[in-house]
């Protein structure tokens, strides 16, 4: 499944491998087949989403930079 309708150009298809939950944020890890993806998201969302481990999932990931540092 790939969505179009929206401006987001990478979009990962994956399985929820885990969520870790807290009081106001959460984890979710997604398996893909580039490897683990990592969402924070609001643990809200992640009720009203209904999401648990073994779901299919698509990651929309947009972003304006992304930092690195050297080991």
């Amino acid at each position: 499944m790939t969505i179009h309708a929206i401006n987001v150009r990478n979009q990962f298809q994956g399985t929820i491998k885990e969520i870790i939950r807290g009081p106001v944020v959460s984890e979710v890890d997604i398996e893909t087949a580039a490897g683990v993806i990592t969402s924070v998201i609001t643990t809200r969302s992640v009720d009203e989403l209904q999401l648990d481990v073994g779901k299919s999932v698509v990651a929309l990931i947009k972003s304006t930079d992304v930092s690195l540092a050297t080991l």
